[in-house]
């Protein structure tokens, strides 16, 4: 499913015109990563027994909103990072303004690509609503200024969760909740919220654990940026030990979730075990 839908990716961006904001895009959309989010479309589709290629356009939405998130995460008013997936960070590589405009083109360009789609004109305003929602003012872009208003600034664990559920969990939720839309299983969309947001608690504490546990060269991105940038995380909180031990409870809070709904296969359950054992 990866190698169909890094194909898909080039499909889309292959034809645009040629330029050094199309370099720039293509340069971090087709960087070496996990691509959990459309993975998860992908494979609720599957265990609901649907083509996932149904899926591909909205997939590839995901994708691009979570690319153009991580370019400007690492702009130097943002975090200021040098690497990112083991690379030098799209403004390292290029320059800020064209970073900046190549965020922009992914965003839009990803909102677009759902309206390309094969799918009905409801459920293509469904889908859309749902990652606007999702990576919005509401969501993880809240959630980007809440994190930089922490910094230098000790908060509390409350405050933290909810800055790693905007940042995080809303847009892994949205994998979820938009291949439930696809699948035309609507009565399952609010467990499928939860499962993600959960997810996305448990995958950010997981990076606070990695972030202080990894070195630069495992990361592919800057060790111990937290430290450096003066923010409260789980570890910060808890301590390691603590912090690997609520990881845990919640990735099985989120399995649970999952055999609740007593789906055909089993593709989301694996992409999520693997996501609990990932050291990147």
């Amino acid at each position: 499913m990866k190698l169909t839908f890094e194909d898909y990716l080039y499909e889309i961006y292959g034809p645009m015109t040629q330029s050094r904001l199309k370099d720039s895009a293509m340069y971090s959309l087709m960087a070496p990563g996990k691509r959990i989010r459309p993975l998860l479309l992908l494979a609720v589709l599957k265990d609901y027994s649907c083509n996932p290629e149904i899926g591909l356009d909205a997939a590839a939405a995901l994708e691009m909103v979570h690319t153009y998130s991580l370019i400007h995460d690492d702009l130097p008013a943002m975090d200021d990072d040098d690497y990112r997936r083991g690379r030098l960070t799209n403004h390292k590589m290029y320059d800020e303004a064209t970073a900046i405009l190549a965020g922009d083109a992914l965003l839009t360009q990803a909102f677009a690509q759902i309206t390309r789609s094969q799918l009905s004109n409801d459920v293509k305003i469904q889908l859309i609503d749902e990652l606007a929602s999702s990576c919005g003012g509401e969501g993880m872009i809240l959630g980007q200024i809440r994190d930089i208003e922490a910094e230098n600034t000790p908060i509390g664990w409350d405050q933290l969760l909810m800055i790693y559920l905007l940042k995080t969990g809303k847009l892994l939720s949205s994998a979820l909740v938009m291949g439930a839309i696809i699948a035309g299983k609507s009565q399952d969309v609010s467990l499928w919220r939860r499962i993600g947001e959960n997810l996305g608690l448990a995958f950010q504490i997981q990076d606070d654990i990695l972030d202080v546990t990894k070195t630069t060269e495992e990361l592919g991105k800057t060790a111990n940026s937290d430290v450096a940038n003066h923010k409260s995380t789980a570890i910060t909180h808890l301590g390691l030990k603590a912090a690997k031990e609520k990881m845990n409870l919640i990735y099985q809070d989120v399995l649970e979730d999952l055999d609740s709904l007593k789906l055909n296969g089993s593709e989301v359950r694996s992409i999520i075990e693997l996501c609990s054992h990932r050291q990147i």
